[in-house]
């Protein structure tokens, strides 16, 4: 039996972006590989949930969880890991803030299932079944996940010890998370292992974004020829940089294209959002009704937009919906 520190990967209610970025390492995983025994990670190896159950509480060092609680299944894993994992990590956009699958969280359980196996154009199922927990069929029994009408980050089904932001975290920002695991020197319990800074301190369009800035209207990535080296705030395009962490590489400003805030707000911001629509409310150079409903016509989707990643993990969580049993 080795002796190397044990490490878990499980995947919940994500895209699955978050195990292609720990390939992603590269040469950098064959460290990872070298310095730990990987005792979990059922979407790349034959591990079941057995394996784990048999594990002694606290024999893994650290269980990276991906995505968000969906399902009562992915709760139940996200227990089993916290009990047997001395450090849980929320590993990317979904686990740390609910990520885009919690923007389901704009419907309730009932009208998703009616658009998924009822409305759409190419379902059909002209009986109406549903998905049920449990059904029976010629004397057995088969069983599938409940699904809650609430989805929930990793943090509000249990207690998380560190973040890893990003949709998809970057190498840099894993490789530095692992190391920094392994080493002993653990920062406090709650930290996001990424820069504590807003991206906008480390965008390299820095020296172009205004120091008042004033917009008539807000604009949309294919509504203009977006320049290459000015800010993007200054172009009237709508960049969550302000309001977002740093840590990414700039990857969308380098690829010239605005930040959608997937790394989540710094320490001394408690709504991303919010914080973002405060930023806009001042940029905005319009005072009347009509110029303010023209301006606002650049954000056809204000939740979509300001809430992307993080609307589970936000002050507003979700819409209200009757009936809300999750």
């Amino acid at each position: 039996m080795s002796d190397k520190p044990k490490v878990a990967f499980y995947w919940c209610s994500s895209c699955g972006g978050c195990e292609e970025a720990v390939v992603d390492l590269a040469e950098q995983i064959l460290d990872v590989v070298a310095a730990v025994d990987i005792v979990f990670w059922p979407v790349a190896l034959d591990f079941k949930k057995a394996d784990v159950e048999a594990m002694e509480d606290g024999s893994i060092l650290a269980a990276f969880v991906n995505g968000a609680i969906r399902t009562t299944e992915q709760e139940e894993m996200a227990h089993l890991l916290r009990r047997k994992a001395k450090v849980l990590v929320a590993f990317g956009s979904c686990a740390h803030l609910g990520g885009i699958p919690a923007l389901a969280n704009l419907w309730d359980r009932e009208a998703i299932f009616a658009t998924v196996y009822r409305t759409t154009p190419s379902t059909v199922n002209p009986d109406g079944v549903m998905p049920q927990v449990a059904t029976s069929h010629n004397g057995d029994w088969v069983t599938l996940p409940g699904f809650y009408n609430t989805v929930r980050s990793l943090d509000q089904v249990t207690s998380v010890d560190y973040y890893i932001p990003g949709c998809a975290p970057t190498p840099n920002i894993i490789a530095g998370a692992v190391q920094t695991l392994l080493s002993g020197d653990l920062p406090p319990a709650g930290t996001v292992l990424a820069p504590d800074i807003a991206l906008c301190e480390e965008c390299p369009r820095l020296d172009t974004k205004p120091q008042d800035l004033s917009l008539e209207r807000f604009r949309r990535p294919h509504e203009i020829l977006i320049d290459e080296d000015t800010c993007l705030l200054a172009q009237g395009l709508l960049c969550m940089g302000p309001a977002t962490r740093a840590g990414c590489g700039q990857l969308c400003i380098r690829g010239n294209m605005p930040c959608t805030g997937c790394f989540g707000p710094t320490s001394k911001v408690h709504d991303q959002g919010g914080k973002y629509l405060s930023a806009i409310a001042s940029m905005l150079s319009a005072t009347e009704d009509v110029a303010i409903e023209s301006a606002l016509d650049g954000i056809p989707d204000p939740i979509g937009t300001f809430y992307r990643y993080g609307l589970a993990g936000s002050l507003l969580r979700r819409r209200t919906m009757t009936p809300v049993d999750a």
